[in-house]
């Protein structure tokens, strides 16, 4: 098998990859009995040359097509080939990895402005006017 680029620095080798061929359901007459044209992909996620932080954001991304070992599972029956089921699938761990290998912008905490602050803190005490003009007297009232 051949390795696929996923970006610049990432390369996943033909070997980490392990595909079998199963009958699929769907369309295609007698050709569905009798050809194994769906692809099953696996991929061990924890055996891989991926970087570290790649492979928690993969699991974490990919849920419950990850098995308790850590391969990751991808299913194409779409297509009526094997060959198209083939790119379809590796299409979809293409997609993935390169999602996981996008590092997410880390969040600076922010404070609110005093005149936020100020604007809040002034909405709050007319809400609390409003709902204290509603109850005073009714109860007598009845």
């Amino acid at each position: 098998m051949s390795d696929i680029r996923v970006t610049d620095a990432i390369v996943v080798h033909g070997h980490e990859i392990d595909e079998q061929f199963v009958r699929a359901s769907g369309p295609g007459g007698q050709n569905v009995n009798k050809v194994s044209t769906a692809v099953e992909l696996r991929f061990d996620v924890w055996r891989s040359s991926l970087p570290p932080e790649v492979k928690q954001r993969l699991i974490a991304f990919a849920g419950k097509r990850v098995t308790s070992d850590g391969v990751l599972l991808i299913d194409s029956r779409e297509h009526r080939t094997q060959s198209q089921n083939r790119e379809a699938a590796r299409a979809r761990l293409v997609a993935l990895l390169q999602q996981a290998a996008h590092r997410p912008k880390r969040r600076r905490p922010t404070k609110p402005r005093a005149g936020a602050r100020e604007k809040r803190l002034a909405s709050k005490k007319v809400r609390s006017a409003v709902k204290a003009l509603r109850g005073r007297g009714r109860a007598s009232e009845d």
